[in-house]
């Protein structure tokens, strides 16, 4: 599977896109509990079929243009694959002397978005640290860990070492990036509304915000067809009073999310299950 993985990574992004597109609707046809979960999430949001069509091929995009940005040679840079939109958030919270908390949905190219910003700023500004969760599989973890292991990049295990990793960059004005509509472990998260229903969602983003003074900023990265690149839009993230409810905290990042994927419905992971039940968590090791 690692050599297959590999082959993958070194096809043109331009084919892995017209793969994945394929990839996408033949998941689509064969697993019946994937369409009603994508249909069911769809319909939550009020986006129509016509609307998140396209985001069946590009969920196939996603998996097949991950290879080539792990394994890419560390001297092939992304520089004229990508456009940058929004690059005066950035600057002024730099200049600033501010850390910055990238909150990135499941939307788009959202690998890209850490290595993008490494290759562009990490020489003056330091790394991004990007939080993970460790593949299961061995061969995957090996594989993963070392691609992710890249100039300007570093990366904090979801546990609580991870944490108090990302609060020591975030306290040295560098860059933490988390997908904030992705499940937590039970413990970590509150239930707060997303598109109208109770989902569990992560306190940690606004955590670490309120705790360093951080600047907030959403990010997230538009594929462009047919292999022709990336655009990286970013825009200020909500404000959170410091002395808001976890619930209070959570409901103003989720609403910030539902804006940036019905700006591109048509490239969100509507077959992720936003609305599952938290896994259970050990705050040493991490998730179970």
């Amino acid at each position: 599977m690692k050599l297959l993985i590999r082959w993958i990574s070194r096809l043109p992004l331009g084919l892995l896109h017209v793969l994945g597109g394929l990839l996408g609707w033949l998941t689509w046809v064969s697993s019946p509990a994937y369409r009603r979960q994508f249909r069911e999430q769809m319909r939550q949001a009020g986006v129509s079929w016509q609307q998140a069509r396209p985001a069946v091929g590009h969920a196939g995009k996603m998996l097949t243009e991950a290879p080539w940005l792990w394994l890419r040679p560390v001297d092939q840079m992304l520089g004229n694959l990508v456009r940058w939109e929004g690059v005066e958030h950035i600057a002024a919270a730099h200049d600033a002397g501010h850390g910055i908390v990238f909150l990135t949905p499941h939307l788009g190219s959202f690998e890209l978005i850490a290595q993008a910003y490494a290759e562009r700023y990490a020489a003056a500004h330091g790394p991004v640290t990007v939080l993970f969760r460790p593949a299961r599989k061995a061969w995957m973890r090996e594989l993963v860990d070392a691609s992710r292991a890249r100039a300007g990049l570093a990366t904090a295990a979801a546990n609580l070492a991870g944490v108090r990793q990302m609060l020591r960059a975030l306290r040295k004005g560098e860059v933490v990036g988390l997908l904030p509509d992705q499940v937590p472990p039970s413990g970590l998260g509150v239930w707060a509304p997303f598109f109208g229903r109770d989902a569990y969602t992560m306190t940690l983003a606004a955590k670490l915000i309120t705790q360093t003074g951080a600047t907030g900023l959403l990010i997230w990265g538009e594929r462009l067809p047919m292999g022709r690149g990336y655009v990286v839009r970013v825009r200020p993230a909500p404000v959170i009073d410091p002395n808001s409810t976890p619930e209070g905290a959570a409901t103003i990042i989720n609403q910030a999310m539902q804006d940036v994927i019905l700006t591109l419905p048509s490239q969100y992971l509507w077959g992720y299950k936003r609305y599952k039940h938290p896994r259970t968590f050990d705050l040493g090791q991490g998730s179970k």
